[in-house]
């Protein structure tokens, strides 16, 4: 089935030239004949008036002799004779009864209509001067090869013979035809000699009349055939500007989708191994930020260049997006397609020695398809379009990098986008059905072992996918938004279990909630997270609102005046992952928060690091000196939490303690350690 752009491509492709050149050819057939039929129609309407008058003469002929039948006139073919004209008389057999002159009447005969009468009458072709003789449509028509042979001749002769056609002295033409007229009741027929006369003026003037009309019909015809020419080619003009990309002024995405789809179909490169590749200039946009868009635009024509010349044929490239190209590459194996990318990253990247560049492709392979007995079979259904969203992909996995690479498309790419999908799908549904869970991971004083507060968690337990952590889904929805919705359903369940608890005599702890940087950007969050927990009727002091130190960096000002409200309404606001970014000194410069969280990733690795505990000890002070308690998450080894209890941390959340847990076991490990307590 053709894409979007094949069927695109054939309706500029067949745009009028198919049509104006059936137009000119209808138009040529048509015109030949019409100017045909129109001289033929002209002359014969010009013979038939002046034979008319002949028509008369020999009616007049004819009833003398009937007059004279009826009388018994004797003198009747003396008086027939002295009119001067050639007749013949006959029976109903057609038998001659008599005769005045030459009978040179032929046997080609037919009924003709006369302009000046209703009547039909029978005409005779004369058989020595036969330039006159009936047509078709009851008209009488013209041998005009005849007639061009007489308007050729030498206009000084006094008499003339050519072919069928008579001239006399006197420069006139005379064309003879026969007339058939009844009398005696039809008994007898009187046919009389018929002579179309004209001058070669009046020739002239009817040939010139039909050499105007073919002169007109050909300018017509030429002026038609022009116009073809001039579609076909601003058609030609059509397609290449349709396949040409207006930065490099090489191919663009449409011709590498047309193109390419149509080189892979065929049957002459069905041997032929193909890789489809996804280049990326990763420092385009930076290039154009320092140099101007102009100059990043020249820098792509460079680029489109040099790779246009390290092709082979039966390969393709073409400028897509930005700083993208598409490319169809031959190969034999996977290292022949690494190796080949390679040695091209690495001839991009000095095109400009004074410029650091790097080009990172995603490399998708065309499979081939077999039948039972192992033949290769063509590649009908080929879409390129979704090789090269494979490729992508594949290129995408480079993504948080900004060096040059090179990755390959494979079936587990498939499955995450698969996963995705159905993640997507499936968000809502598990929302309103409450198939996300809260868990409780606790949070003890490392000095005492007491419990002093929790964060809450959100675990996914699908019926379909079954039991499911925050890394399968959590991604998924930070990209797509749904993550502020999992934010007011995490803390609407929070403070209604912290409420639960409180009426049921528990002595609850603050429980942190997250909330993601996407709802930073919402003036009235603070309004909305006091709204939430107050319908739940949940004290303030009670719940702890989370934010990641990456949220810093989104809007500083709207960050600051949310803080602000949350803590005049009460609650407590802390920062999680810690030391995670570039700029936590300057975001604790700036936030007024009330809980510093050090990120886990202080505690992975060798406990004995002296570095590292360097790097926590003044973390702690520093916490400390802004008036923050300090959490330490990710701590899993005793050694670690006898140093943080030495430095100070106010409390400790990891497996050494306490692995996340459903409410359940939660309300259990708080009544279990306040019955400790007492």
């Amino acid at each position: 089935m053709a894409n979007k752009g094949e069927k695109r491509y054939r309706k500029v492709k067949r745009i009028n030239i198919w049509s104006a050149i059936v137009e000119f050819v209808f138009f040529s057939i048509l015109s030949a004949i019409v100017m045909a039929a129109a001289v033929q129609l002209f002359a014969s309407y010009i013979i038939d008036s002046k034979i008319t008058s002949e028509y008369e003469r020999i009616q007049y002929m004819a009833r003398l002799y009937e007059n004279g039948l009826k009388n018994d006139d004797r003198n009747i073919y003396n008086l027939l004779v002295e009119e001067g004209h050639e007749y013949v008389i006959t029976d109903a057999d057609d038998n001659v009864l008599h005769i005045n002159g030459e009978n040179t009447r032929s046997d080609v005969s037919g009924m003709v209509r006369l302009s000046e009468s209703d009547d039909e009458i029978l005409v005779y072709q004369d058989a020595v001067r036969g330039f006159v003789y009936p047509g078709r449509n009851n008209h009488l028509a013209l041998d005009f090869k005849g007639f061009r042979e007489w308007m050729s001749a030498d206009d000084n002769a006094e008499e003339k013979d050519i072919g069928h056609i008579y001239e006399s002295s006197q420069g006139m033409i005379n064309l003879p035809i026969w007339i058939s007229v009844d009398v005696d009741n039809g008994n007898k027929h009187f046919i009389g000699k018929a002579l179309y006369s004209a001058n070669r003026h009046d020739a002239r003037v009817l040939t010139i009349l039909a050499g105007a009309m073919a002169v007109l019909v050909v300018v017509i015809l030429i002026t038609m055939l022009v116009a073809a020419i001039k579609n076909f080619v601003r058609q030609r003009r059509m397609i290449n500007l349709y396949f040409t990309d207006m930065v490099t002024e090489g191919h663009n995405w449409s011709w590498f989708l047309i193109k390419g789809e149509r080189m892979l179909r065929k049957r002459s490169n069905l041997k032929t191994k193909y890789a489809i590749v996804s280049l990326n200039f990763v420092n385009y946009r930076n290039y154009c930020i320092c140099h101007s868009v102009a100059s990043g635009e020249r820098l792509l024509c460079e680029i489109y260049t040099y790779i246009e010349k390290q092709l082979d044929k039966k390969e393709m490239c073409a400028h897509t997006t930005s700083g993208g190209f598409a490319l169809v590459l031959k190969y034999n194996d996977k290292e022949s397609v690494k190796g080949r990318l390679e040695e091209l990253i690495e001839g991009l990247c000095r095109l400009d020695e004074e410029h650091h560049f790097s080009f990172q492709a995603g490399v998708a392979f065309i499979e081939d398809a077999k039948d039972r007995k192992g033949r290769l079979l063509p590649r009908k259904d080929i879409d390129i379009d979704s090789v090269y969203n494979n490729a992508s992909a594949a290129r995408a996995t480079l993504a948080p990098s900004v060096e040059s690479g090179i990755a390959f498309f494979d079936e587990s790419l498939v499955e995450e986008q698969i996963w995705l999908d159905r993640v997507q799908e499936k968000q809502q549904y598990a929302l309103n059905n409450e198939e996300f869970m809260v868990y409780y991971q606790p949070k003890y004083d490392p000095r005492t072992n007491e419990l002093r507060g929790a964060e809450a968690l959100i675990r996914w337990n699908s019926p379909e996918y079954g039991f499911l952590s925050p890394g399968r889904f959590i991604p998924i929805f930070e990209k797509n938004g749904f993550i502020t919705e999992i934010d007011h359903y995490m803390l609407k369940h929070v403070a209604a279990d912290q409420k639960k608890w409180l009426d049921e005599g528990y002595k609850c702890v603050p429980v942190s909630v997250n909330v993601s940087r996407a709802h930073f950007i919402e003036s009235d969050l603070a309004e909305q997270i006091r709204d939430i927990v107050d319908e739940a009727g949940t004290p303030h002091e009670y719940i702890e609102i989370e934010l990641t130190e990456s949220a810093f960096f989104d809007d500083k000002m709207a960050l600051l005046n949310t803080i602000g409200k949350l803590k005049n309404y009460g609650f407590a606001v802390s920062m999680d992952d810690f030391g995670s970014g570039y700029s936590s000194l300057n975001s604790l410069k700036d936030l007024p928060l009330d809980v510093l969280k050090l990120d886990a990733e202080f505690f992975r690795g060798d406990s004995e690091d002296e570095r590292a505990k360097i790097v926590v000890s003044e973390a702690i002070k520093l916490g400390k000196s802004l008036n923050m308690n300090i959490v330490a998450e990710g701590v899993e080894i005793k050694e670690q939490v006898d140093f943080l209890a030495g430095e100070g941390c106010d409390m400790i959340q990891g497996y050494y303690f306490a692995k996340p847990m459903p409410g359940n076991e939660y309300a259990d490990r708080m009544k279990a350690d306040s019955k400790t307590e007492s």
